[in-house]
């Protein structure tokens, strides 16, 4: 897989004219759901470039990427007339590129790609590393390929559109970068602390941008050494193991946004890494401090137990019956493949609801 093209345009027109010419497509689909459809599209609504786009709108939340939803983007698509030589833009949040681009990657056998995500979750995690999918059976993204977009185009102008929740959400993702960052003269512990200190109230828009670029090259060079996640790429997984638990969970009760289940789950994984891999104490209460005060937990209870370590057993990255973690020695100090007991993953669990 190539490096992907990430676009972090001047002029957003110019930028997505030229991405779109460079695709050479007989029609243009723009996916968006209800919300994005309200509050995104009137930015691009008036370029000459988005004049001939037809339009497919889905119901937002994760709670509609779903088989029942993909197969009515492939209805629409095929009464577009969407031929193997069309193009689908993704304007959405993270739900919308795994969605689409998976929607885009299987119609006909794959058309050309361009997403354009509007929430900070989607700039730094979904709409990057070719990743696409739905879920399935009450388990998060079960169904899906990887493929890249042709070109990913990410214009903080959007997140003007995000509440302060959904801010929350992507930021979760760049701690998560901040803590995996492996890059040389200590950079990690640089772009960590900024990340700490940064003020999430009253976010300076030029120094987000710049920090969304940051974030989006750490996952950049870590997609590019390992693009089917066969080795390095897991660094990614830091967190998601037990978030992935808890945002499955939460289908079944009030679905929460995936950066807060990441965040909760980035609470137990430190913990463990501090207990198997020597990660130091201070750092991890520091972050855990962190992430409770702008994140709070998601209530849960010892009966809840067995259901997360069930969930926990049908991660992705499982080998052998045996859950999988990304665990830390340091900052930037990756250790893949880890394993835990039932007895380490309660008390890890207990330190989240306690610690």
């Amino acid at each position: 897989m190539e490096r992907q093209k990430v676009i972090i345009p001047e002029n957003l027109e110019a930028a997505l004219e030229q991405a779109i010419g460079e695709c050479h497509a007989d029609r243009l689909l723009v996916l968006t759901d209800e919300t994005t459809q309200r509050l995104c599209w009137p930015v691009l609504a008036g370029f000459d470039c988005m004049k001939d786009a037809r339009h497919i709108v889905i119901k937002p939340g994760d709670e509609h990427k779903t088989l029942e939803t993909l197969t009515s983007v492939w209805q629409e698509m095929q009464q577009h007339g969407a031929t193997r030589h069309s193009l689908m833009i993704s304007l959405g949040g993270g739900m919308v590129t795994d969605l689409g681009g998976f929607a885009a990657s299987t119609f006909k056998r794959g058309i050309h790609l361009i997403n354009i995500p509007t929430t900070l979750l989607a700039m730094v995690d979904a709409s990057v590393g070719g990743k696409t999918g739905i879920n399935f059976g009450g388990l998060k993204n079960e169904l899906g390929v990887f493929r890249n977009a042709s070109a990913v185009i990410l214009d903080t102008v959007f997140l003007n559109t995000l509440d302060h929740e959904n801010l929350l959400s992507g930021y979760a993702e760049m701690l998560k970068h901040g803590l995996i960052c492996q890059a040389e003269d200590n950079r990690e512990t640089s772009m960590l602390a900024e990340l700490m200190t940064f003020d999430l109230a009253k976010p300076d828009k030029a120094q987000l941008r710049r920090m969304v670029a940051e974030s989006v090259e750490v996952k950049q060079r870590v997609v590019l050494e390992d693009p089917l996640e066969q080795g390095l790429r897991k660094a990614l997984n830091l967190g998601h193991t037990v978030g992935h638990a808890f945002e499955s969970l939460a289908l079944s009760r009030k679905p929460v946004l995936h950066g807060y289940v990441v965040a909760w789950g980035l609470v137990c994984e430190l913990y463990l890494s501090v207990v198997k891999c020597g990660f130091p104490v201070d750092k991890m209460r520091q972050v855990v401090r962190f992430i409770v005060d702008h994140y709070g937990r998601m209530p849960i209870t010892c009966d809840d137990y067995p259901e997360l370590l069930r969930l926990m057993t049908h991660d992705k990255k499982n080998t052998a019956g045996r859950i999988n973690f990304t665990l830390l020695s340091s900052v930037g100090g990756l250790e893949l493949d880890q394993t835990a007991t039932k007895a380490e993953i309660e008390d890890a669990l207990d330190f989240y609801r306690e610690g």
